[in-house]
């Protein structure tokens, strides 16, 4: 799975908000400054032909859903930076959040059942 630009994630994010939309519906859903109408056409049609948002077709309108989860680009997305940042290695990862004190005791304690809770059923 290839990795989405910025603006790509943008519009995917929307789309998992709303689970499906017309172009002026998710052209709602952006912040100020909105962008134009045409730009998100564009782009939703760029995203369909690489396979992440499909269509229903009502006459000549489109109504766009995700094709892909939210959970699915996630996980491909976070394997790509483990690959790329971290030399394959989950451990360096996590070593490098629990190094940074971004995860407070209780989620210290959180990871540290799961991992608990994975080596009583592997």
């Amino acid at each position: 799975m290839k990795k989405l630009t910025r603006k790509e994630e943008e519009l995917m994010k929307i789309l998992w908000k709303i689970k499906e939309g017309f172009v002026k519906d998710i052209v709602e859903y952006y912040p100020e400054p909105k962008p134009h109408y045409n730009t998100v056409s564009s782009l939703v049609r760029l995203l369909e032909e690489k396979g992440y948002v499909g269509h229903k077709a009502y006459g000549n309108t489109h109504q766009y859903f995700p094709a892909i989860g939210k959970h699915e680009y996630r996980k491909a997305f976070i394997k790509d930076v483990v690959k790329d940042y971290f030399d394959n290695s989950y451990k360096q990862t996590v070593s490098l959040f629990i190094e940074e004190k971004n995860l407070s005791k209780d989620d210290l304690d959180e990871l540290a059942e799961l991992i608990n809770s994975k080596k009583r059923t592997s």
